[in-house]
């Protein structure tokens, strides 16, 4: 049993960090040199908007990670990619202006994804509240079935958002690889020896959000280790 336990704790150690990890190596990677280009990713995400007729979607700076924002119509790029001028920040702005064109078109896939990520907020929430509202419920109700069934309810609830995510991956592609590569390549701004390094980039891009919420998985693991102590 000991052994099986040690094997189960691996696995969700390298779901936890490797992807996370693996992410974070692409990124770092081709973020140097970091005057690569003549423009930044927030020139450049500027630029592709106005190409595309979206003059109305913003491009701002953010300190939340980068991301496309449907609800105030924004491009926010991380202070690295919004003023970098490294192959990863130009590459991740085009990632994200992937995102608003598949706004601005109505793609289905992505009105999908923005119903999934609304409904598993509360999920999340809940979640919080129940895994805090264990413990004082067992001992208040002296019954250990009470406490069974909410932290069934409650690691279900957390893990909501891990399937989420993965069901959006197919969006986190398609803005990937059937947006920002082609209008990369298109603009004649990948070298040939940049092409392979694009992609590795957007393929992180893309896992991103995986990789987040896969790594969430060892938050709710410690906590149950936390409980049997």
């Amino acid at each position: 049993m000991a052994v099986f336990a040690l094997l189960g704790l691996g696995l969700i150690l390298a779901l936890s960090y490797l992807p996370s990890w693996w992410v974070r190596q692409i990124m770092q990677r081709y973020s140097q040199p970091d005057d690569r280009f003549a423009f930044s990713g927030g020139d450049l995400a500027r630029y592709l908007l106005d190409k595309n007729h979206l003059e109305h979607v913003v491009v701002e700076q953010t300190d939340h990670g980068d991301h496309y924002d449907p609800a105030d119509k924004a491009v926010r790029l991380s202070a690295a990619h919004f003023t970098g001028r490294s192959l990863t920040a130009i590459t991740v702005a085009a990632h994200e202006v992937g995102h608003a064109l598949q706004h601005a078109e109505g793609m289905p896939a992505f009105q999908r994804r923005q119903e999934i990520v609304q409904r598993t907020q509360w999920a999340q929430k809940l979640a919080g509240w129940l895994l805090i509202a264990i413990p004082v419920v067992t001992v208040l109700q002296k019954q250990a079935l009470a406490g069974l069934v909410m932290f069934a309810v409650g690691v279900l609830t957390m893990a909501i958002p891990v399937f989420a995510h993965l069901a959006t991956l197919p969006t986190e592609i398609d803005a990937s690889f059937k947006r920002a590569l082609p209008m990369l390549h298109k603009g004649g701004w990948l070298k040939a020896e940049d092409k392979r390094p694009a992609r590795r980039i957007l393929q992180a891009a893309a896992l991103t959000y995986v990789a987040q919420a896969l790594s969430s998985l060892l938050n709710v693991f410690k906590w149950m280790r936390g409980l049997r102590m």
